[in-house]
């Protein structure tokens, strides 16, 4: 791998649950529980999963947007999970994040002008004029006509407020970005049209990317090693390659399995998972995934497997594998 940009070691971040009048804390939803990774500098890791397995919480609790409950996020070396609130301003220049929904993540009283403006405004970048010029600057770079700086959101079709909300994330020259299933609302023509922008700005912005998705298809177009998450852990961790041709983890080939094929003779044999996802509030005994997996064996329901590297590269947590 190249130089790592960020590494995250035993991540965690659990909801307390709490009940009666004096709101007593009876337990705990684990929605990231012991999550670690690297990232390396320019390169893109794929995150998925199901809804609800933490994707999401695990993004934002890298960014401190929520606080984890434990474990260390290092970035170029410097743990952020120990920096106070100034020096984590400054650090959020280096990491930025786009949304999911392009709807709610614009505010609806806000130009676009002054959308892309605050970053800077806030960072006390720049003047006033140098600001716009650079908001023009960022409108024309991710395919949108300079004059709409002074449009509202309401004004914009989906594609061209998640384009929007790319560029604010690019206002203050972010090393990484974090991208929160950025084309799931998207219609699929205008996914395509997204996806390549993103890659054309990572090539010339020189840009790390942890790209949160639950399209495989869209993972495998843009990823270089893909994380497969199953409620809150990790399930299988390999390149982009390894996964799609070789998956180990019953989970894995679950989800591969449903992804759609563009050709008529060519079948597929379908997994069907059975039963729901377990609550993070209450995960089962030994592998979180062994209630539904359809070749568990009694060392499933007892132990938790441990995470090893099966093949170069190519890591898993199943003891079957």
């Amino acid at each position: 791998m190249s130089d790592t940009l960020i590494e995250v070691r035993e991540l965690r971040k659990h909801f307390p649950i709490r009940r009666g009048v004096l709101q007593r804390v009876t337990g705990h939803v684990r929605a990231v529980d012991g999550v670690g990774f690297r990232v390396g500098k320019g390169e893109t890791l794929g995150v998925v999963g199901e809804s609800g397995c933490g994707k999401s919480t695990m993004g934002r609790s890298i960014l401190r947007l929520i606080e984890p409950t434990s474990g260390t996020v290092e970035f170029q070396g410097k743990n952020i999970l120990n920096l106070s609130k100034a020096d984590m301003q400054l650090m959020r220049r280096q990491m930025q994040i786009v949304f999911q929904d392009p709807y709610a993540s614009l505010n609806p009283r806000f130009t676009v002008a002054k959308t892309l403006m605050e970053p800077m405004i806030v960072h006390k970048l720049h003047d006033k004029a140098t600001r716009m010029s650079r908001v023009k600057s960022l409108l024309e770079r991710v395919g949108l006509d300079p004059d709409y700086a002074e449009r509202f959101p309401h004004e914009f079709s989906g594609g061209q407020r998640q384009r929007i909300g790319i560029a604010r994330a690019l206002t203050l020259n972010p090393k990484l970005l974090i991208l929160d299933e950025p084309v799931a609302a998207l219609d699929v023509s205008v996914q395509s049209q997204v996806l390549n922008l993103l890659k054309d700005l990572q090539d010339e912005f020189a840009l790390t990317y942890l790209f949160i998705a639950h399209d495989l298809s869209v993972v495998r177009h843009i990823s270089d090693r893909v994380l497969v998450l199953y409620l809150g852990r990790m399930a299988e961790l390999a390149d982009t390659d390894s996964i799609f041709s070789d998956p180990l983890h019953p989970y894995t080939k679950a989800l591969l399995s449903a992804v759609p094929i563009p050709d008529p003779d060519v079948r597929r044999e379908r997994i069907i998972l059975k039963g729901d996802l377990p609550s993070p509030a209450n995960p089962p005994k030994g592998c979180p995934f062994h209630t539904r997996c359809p070749v568990a064996a009694q060392i499933c329901r007892e132990q938790v497997p441990e995470w090893r590297e099966a093949k170069q590269g190519h890591f898993v947590a199943c003891h079957l594998a």
